[in-house]
């Protein structure tokens, strides 16, 4: 069970496979603490979202289930925008417009648009905590790999988003004389976003070759 989980995580990543949220992707994740942020602020969504959504699957006609999808998610986040700007201002002074634009986050629609052929709440709550820590891990490691390159430091301002006892996270690399300024960009994300891409995809290419030799073989 345990590792199904985690081959669902890497088989079913929304951003590394799917390319879907690419643009709060590469504008927020300029810091470790900020794609935290948003990978969370996505996962809440999506939970919520798709549970209300596979509860009421049955009595949303097809043809206008895009407007009421985008009804349910926009009230859901603006809740959550609320919270965050009551609880940490500086979380949501970074995050900024991009709170709101998870109403038309392609993760979260693409999600709501599977789900709705979901027989069971309980399947559509897993697959949406999958889909969401998918796409959270792809933001932190793109944030840890651009705040290291860009400002030397790694969980810079995590207490605003996890509080003071979480200060330990926060650790400094490099020297500012030898930083790589277009890392915190939104260009230098695309190319380190590239390259992960480009790993994960190495990666999985020599697995299928192993599978295809022993198969064979056999």
């Amino acid at each position: 069970m345990k590792n199904k989980f985690f081959y669902q995580i890497w088989k079913r990543n929304i951003i590394l496979d799917k390319l879907l949220g690419l643009c709060p992707t590469l504008a927020i994740t300029t810091n470790a603490s900020n794609a935290l942020g948003l990978g969370l602020s996505t996962m809440i969504v999506l939970l919520l979202t798709n549970s209300i959504i596979s509860s009421v699957r049955n009595w949303i006609p097809n043809d206008l289930r895009i407007p009421i999808y985008m009804i349910i998610i926009s009230s859901i986040v603006t809740c959550l925008d609320f919270l965050i700007n009551a609880y940490s201002f500086s979380l949501h002074e970074s995050l900024g417009i991009f709170i709101p634009l998870i109403i038309t986050n392609c993760i979260v629609l693409n999600s709501a648009e599977e789900i709705r052929k979901k027989e069971k709440i309980y399947i559509s709550l897993i697959n949406s905590f999958i889909i969401g820590i998918g796409a959270t891990i792809s933001m932190v490691i793109l944030g840890i790999f651009r705040e290291i390159l860009g400002q030397g430091t790694i969980f810079s301002n995590v207490d605003n988003l996890l509080g003071s006892f979480f200060n330990f996270l926060y650790y400094k690399f490099i020297n500012s004389s030898s930083l790589f300024i277009l890392a915190t960009l939104p260009p230098g994300a695309l190319f380190i976003l590239s390259l992960l891409i480009a790993m994960k995809r190495t990666v999985k290419n020599k697995s299928i070759k192993r599978i295809d030799c022993i198969v064979n073989y056999k």
